[in-house]
């Protein structure tokens, strides 16, 4: 195409070729940039191994869904959606912008494919992605400045400044890379118009397209000087804006795409001590956990780095909802702020100092129910559950353990239950089920096809035996074989390794792990989703595991749970999803479509849930913590259940029994409202023959 304009690459700029600052900038920007990223690898090279290069094909996947299809984002409409459409708008631009750069070296560059017939759509679609990326830059501003949502604002316990300020600062730099590259080919197409050639195509009411319309008029002369300044302006915003990313939150624009693809796969599993070292060797480890920041692993580092400090994290996170002195987000920028700080782009490194009491407190550590919903929600996949079980692990090995849960972890060193009950006292609930023939107990060499594994808190507390009752008369009328431990089972231990206390953990899993394999059962089935995820996720060589819900859903499907109509055709309930029974294993259709078995029921969804659901507060040895807290979960999640509609919560999880009865009762909604668990609905309406 004909030019009337003098391109960068051949003009002059006081009497020196501007190809000498065409390839200056980039050298100088490139340079900068890759200072900057080699003093923010250093933490992440001296921090712990983590093994993330396996299953690759699966991590491709999870990049393209989470990272470039921007999977999460709509979850909160108006910013998902404004994000989305700068992220598209950069991807399709990112060709353009290097082909800027190079042009400004090679008179009338174009990347390979991108000449002829396919470079004239892709500039019809780059002048709508770029009109897109300015009206949205614009809209976002507006919205982040004025509009401010909630959820972005700091907390003064902080002590910190939002990032409002350069949140601004990145959209005016996108805004000026759009503004930059309008000119600088709107000029070009004013002056050839002017000279009667032909021009490029343009969509009315695109940016370039105005611009050409503005310019039409302007002699040629101060058109060459808006073309050489627009075509600069964008090549120094360019590279600034890339030394710019690495210093403050914008960093995942750079790191999201590897932290997804690093992401964890085996959702509900606690990472080990540490990785490489066999389960054997690890009391011979000098430091347990996470005491300072090199003992984090450099995937967590990564997490670090990647937070956009969108604070959807804390936004879905009930310990924060509730008043606790913790936002998971602030886990994230405290710890990326202090890697700045003790890796600092200039100047010595700092002598690591100990996280807890300098960067994070206990009671925010301690705070957490490890319920997941940070996780479940956040954009980046960033991770929570596994650093602060780290941070616990490492106050258990300093000898820093909350009063209120000293107690239970005693009795659980002792006696193999957080109570402090007699072993022998362990199948007594099973003396009284009202059962056709009494609950095997799997000792010497009695075996059964199935495993119940009840654990502790059915086994000893009142209230919750009524579960365990429930789902023995089940598995009766299912016909199935099965038998419990008895004796001989100890806490699956699922609480104390997510309280940090490994070796305690080690011995419990081993103990039940020699006690399964001995009583030579073919499956395990479990009303406890806590000990659910224990047994399928933390042990290993043990048979099959599964949640009763899902047995119960088969044999109703097979015939062999029958059901009658609804007793209380008035009642209208709710299903609660418990957290590791939803988000740490996706089961969550299962138990609806067993309570949607029951002819005529009325049931009706809470605004939070599946894996939005609100927790309990009993994940993490929560039970028997005593928080700093404004008001229980289990209350704020009892309104809940009012505000949908409902009389009765259905739940499948002891935890959430204890804690929601109590919430019914602490809440004035006695006789308003009752909790029941899956396994005592489905026997309440099972016809037995």
């Amino acid at each position: 195409m004909e030019t009337v304009l003098i391109s960068p690459a051949k003009a002059f700029v006081i009497g020196i070729p501007a190809v000498i600052f065409s390839i200056l900038i980039p050298i100088v920007g490139t340079a900068v940039f890759t200072y900057i990223i080699a003093k923010r690898l250093a933490p992440i090279v001296k921090a712990k191994p983590d093994p993330r290069c396996d299953r690759v094909k699966e991590r491709v996947a999870n990049m393209f869904k989470y990272a470039i299809g921007q999977y999460r984002q709509p979850r909160y409409q108006m910013a998902g959606v404004i994000h989305i459409l700068i992220f598209a708008g950069f991807l399709i631009l990112s060709f353009r912008s290097i082909t800027l750069v190079i042009m400004g070296i090679a008179d009338g560059f174009a990347l390979p494919g991108f000449g002829g017939s396919m470079g004239k759509v892709y500039n019809l679609l780059k002048d709508c992605a770029a009109t897109f990326v300015l009206g949205t830059c614009i809209v976002a501003m507006v919205r982040r400045g004025i509009f401010k949502p909630e959820r972005y604002a700091v907390p003064p316990r902080y002590g910190k400044k939002d990032h409002t300020w350069e949140a601004i600062f990145v959209l005016l730099l996108i805004s000026g890379l759009m503004i930059g590259d309008m000119f600088f080919e709107g000029s070009l197409a004013a002056a050839q118009l002017q000279e009667g050639m032909e021009t490029e195509i343009f969509i009315p009411g695109t940016g370039t397209w105005f611009v050409v319309n503005i310019l039409r008029a302007v002699p040629v002369e101060q058109l060459q000087t808006i073309h050489l300044s627009a075509y600069f302006t964008h090549d120094i915003i360019f590279f600034f804006f890339l030394c710019f990313l690495p210093l403050g939150k914008h960093f995942h624009v750079i790191t999201s795409l590897p932290n997804v693809f690093f992401m964890k796969l085996n959702k509900g599993m606690v990472k080990p001590v540490r990785w490489g070292v066999e389960e054997e060797d690890v009391e011979a480890l000098e430091n347990f956990g996470v005491k300072k920041l090199e003992d984090f692993t450099w995937k967590h580092i990564l997490d670090f780095y990647t937070c956009a400090d969108c604070g959807r994290c804390s936004d879905q996170c009930p310990a924060n909802a509730v008043g606790r002195p913790l936002s998971p987000r602030f886990i994230s920028l405290k710890c990326r702020d202090y890697s700045f700080e003790a890796y600092p782009l200039r100047g010595e490194m700092a002598v690591s100092q100990p996280l807890i009491g300098n960067v994070l407190s206990e009671d925010e550590i301690w705070s957490c129910t490890t319920c997941g919903a940070c996780e479940a929600e956040c954009p980046l996949l960033i991770e929570y559950i596994d650093k602060i079980v780290d941070l616990r692990r490492g106050m258990v090995d300093e000898g820093t353990v909350p009063q209120s849960l000293q107690k239970p972890l005693r009795a659980l060193e002792k006696r193999g239950n957080p109570y402090g009950k007699m072993e022998r006292k362990r199948a007594d609930w099973a003396k009284d089920a009202e059962l056709k023939t009494p609950v095997k107990i799997l000792k010497n060499k009695e075996t059964a096809d199935v495993l119940y594994f009840a654990d502790s808190i059915t086994s000893y507390d009142d209230r919750i035996q009524e579960i365990g009752k429930a789902t023995a008369r089940i598995l009766q009328a299912a016909e199935i074989d099965f038998g419990i431990l008895g004796p001989n089972e100890k806490d699956s231990g699922h609480e104390v390794r997510r309280f940090g206390e490994e070796m305690l953990f080690m011995e419990l899993k081993n103990s039940n792990t020699e006690a399964i394999i001995k009583s030579r059962v073919k499956r395990i089935v479990t009303s406890d989703p806590h000990a659910f995820n224990a047994l399928k996720n933390d042990y290993i060589g043990i048979a099959p595991v599964e949640h009763i819900s899902q047995l119960i859903a088969r044999n109703i499907n097979a015939g062999k749970i029958q059901l009658k109509g609804v007793e209380d055709t008035e009642a209208v309930y709710t299903y609660h999803d418990p957290c590791y029974l939803g988000r740490h294993n996706d089961i969550y259709d299962i138990p609806r479509n067993v309570i949607d078995a029951i002819p005529d029921i009325k049931r009706v969804e809470m605004l939070k849930c599946r894996d939005r659901s609100f927790c309990c507060g009993g994940g993490g040895l929560m039970l028997f913590y005593e928080p700093i807290e404004e008001k229980r979960m289990g209350q704020m999640r009892v309104e809940m259940a009012k505000k949908a509609g409902a009389t009765v919560i259905v739940t499948a999880c002891p935890f959430c029994m204890v804690n929601i009865e109590d919430a019914i009762k602490t809440s004035g909604l006695e006789g308003k409202m009752e909790v029941i668990d899956l396994v005592e609905l489905i026997d309440r309406h099972m016809i037995v023959g």
